[in-house]
């Protein structure tokens, strides 16, 4: 069975994600991890996103490989396990932009098709329903306010030792929201057979449970 669940920056996709799936024993897929670690590998070789021929010979050193301790994703970028660096907003911020471009999302599209195809998987991201796994049994549009989801990446932050600023938090986030929904290529949406589920008054306990009880009804 596949589960999608999209929605906007901040929305908790990840973590509701990670928590229906270890509820269903099903996989969970992160694929914003997997756009974050071309994001950082682009970042760290200082590659020009705008020029086609840089952001090929970059993509075709990528290397990545989804791997699961206890259940637990780890992303490993060229044999590195980067599945603490890609948290951060500078690589959230790279992986916008570059989710956007056409030869990244195919570098990644069969993976995640393969993975769905071969498991149980609770996939997340932008256009999981609408895209990658348009036939999913279950396909979820996970949103909040953008104070909220500013209020929740800030505390996240915090509990992670750093000192943001949670206006420029929510700036980014609403700036990240346009370039998702109005970008060409697989633009973030909800699809039309999607769940339309507003956590911003809900615990996180409530939106599982909400989700894992509409898998238990198939």
């Amino acid at each position: 069975m596949n589960v999608a669940i999209d929605g906007p920056a901040g929305a908790g996709k990840s973590t509701i994600a990670r928590l229906v799936a270890k509820e269903l024993g099903f996989i969970y897929v992160d694929t914003g991890a997997m756009y974050r670690a071309i994001a950082l590998y682009l970042l760290d070789s200082k590659t020009d996103i705008e020029d086609m021929n840089a952001l090929n010979a970059a993509l075709n050193n990528i290397n990545i490989n989804i791997l699961y301790d206890n259940g637990v994703q780890h992303v490993f970028l060229n044999l590195q396990d980067v599945s603490a660096e890609i948290r951060s907003e500078k690589v959230g911020n790279m992986a916008s932009k570059t989710s956007a471009i056409k030869e990244v999302r195919d570098k990644l599209l069969s993976l995640q098709r393969d993975i769905a195809e071969k498991n149980d998987v609770i996939m997340d991201g932008r256009d999981i329903g609408t895209n990658i796994l348009p036939n999913a049994e279950l396909k979820i549009y996970l949103t909040a306010s953008a104070d909220i989801r500013a209020k929740r990446r800030y505390d996240e932050l915090r509990n992670a030792g750093e000192w943001p600023d949670i206006d420029k938090i929510k700036a980014d986030i609403i700036k990240r929201d346009e370039q998702d929904m109005n970008r060409e290529i697989a633009p973030l949406k909800q699809a039309e057979d999607a769940v339309l589920i507003d956590s911003s008054d809900m615990s996180i306990s409530e939106v599982v449970d909400k989700i894992v009880d509409l898998v238990k009804a198939i």
